[in-house]
């Protein structure tokens, strides 16, 4: 009872609003329950003024989304005709101007007609037109 008495008539001491114990006069935080009984100084620092000069005015000129200036357009059901009856003599690649192709398949019967069928499937899943 008298350290009670004689820590509470001690200046250097107050009490904790949450839990009433007697608690340092300078601590922030208390020590018996570790709620917080003091709000923390905090020196106001002036703060910067940020200024945005955005005058980006750039727009996009891309001209050659849609033109494709390095391909030659093709019709896929031209290409795909022409592969399905004279596939094995290579005509659907001399026509997208594939001659060395063409002459290979020419002179293995449409790479012995697996070629042909693997030309046929890509065709059909191409766009109309296609650029080659």
């Amino acid at each position: 009872m008298e350290n009670q008495t004689n820590v509470q008539n001690n200046t250097n001491t107050k009490f904790c609003m949450h839990c009433g114990a007697v608690i340092p006069a300078d601590s922030v935080i208390c020590t018996k329950c570790g709620r917080q009984v003091q709000e923390l100084k905090q020196e106001k620092l002036s703060q910067p003024n940020i200024i945005i000069n955005n005058d980006n005015i750039n727009t996009n000129t891309n001209t050659n989304i849609n033109s494709n200036a390095n391909g030659r357009c093709k019709n896929k059901w031209v290409a795909l005709v022409l592969c399905l009856f004279l596939g094995f003599l290579g005509a659907h690649k001399f026509y997208e101007g594939k001659i060395g192709m063409g002459i290979l398949y020419l002179c293995t019967c449409g790479l012995f007609f697996i070629g042909v069928i693997i030309d046929f499937i890509t065709l059909l899943f191409k766009p109309n037109p296609y650029y080659v």
